[in-house]
């Protein structure tokens, strides 16, 4: 992988709709900062905020089967929750939206931004 890998998958990111608005604003502040003098600050940032914000599988098992789930998703919370369960089952070890699979992408290759 390479950075200008890791800048898609940011853009990708912060493109999803399932991103949170504190990890789209600070993932943009990295994208601005690329290339300038402020670009590993905003890089740390960027891995700090994707640390607390990728959801770990057990996370989203409970988010999924939780009232606040169903309040979001309505008819839909069944089967994200069901989404969640064989994601748990197969394995898996981090929440697959289109989100958290960029977002761990960045933080598995994060040396590639930080160094």
């Amino acid at each position: 992988m390479k950075k200008g890998d890791i800048i898609e998958l940011a853009k990708k990111m912060i493109a999803a709709p399932s991103c949170c608005a504190p990890l789209k604003k600070i993932g943009q502040e990295w994208l601005d900062a690329v290339g300038t003098a402020g670009e590993k600050e905003a890089a740390q940032k960027l891995i700090a905020e994707l640390e607390g914000d990728v959801t770990d599988i057990d996370s989203l098992v409970a988010f999924a089967h939780s009232e606040t789930a169903a309040k979001i998703f309505g008819e839909g919370a069944k089967g994200f929750a069901a989404h969640a369960d064989e994601l748990k089952a197969s394995g898996a070890k981090f929440c697959d939206c289109g989100a958290c699979a960029p977002g761990l992408q960045i933080l598995q290759n994060k040396s590639l931004i930080l160094d």
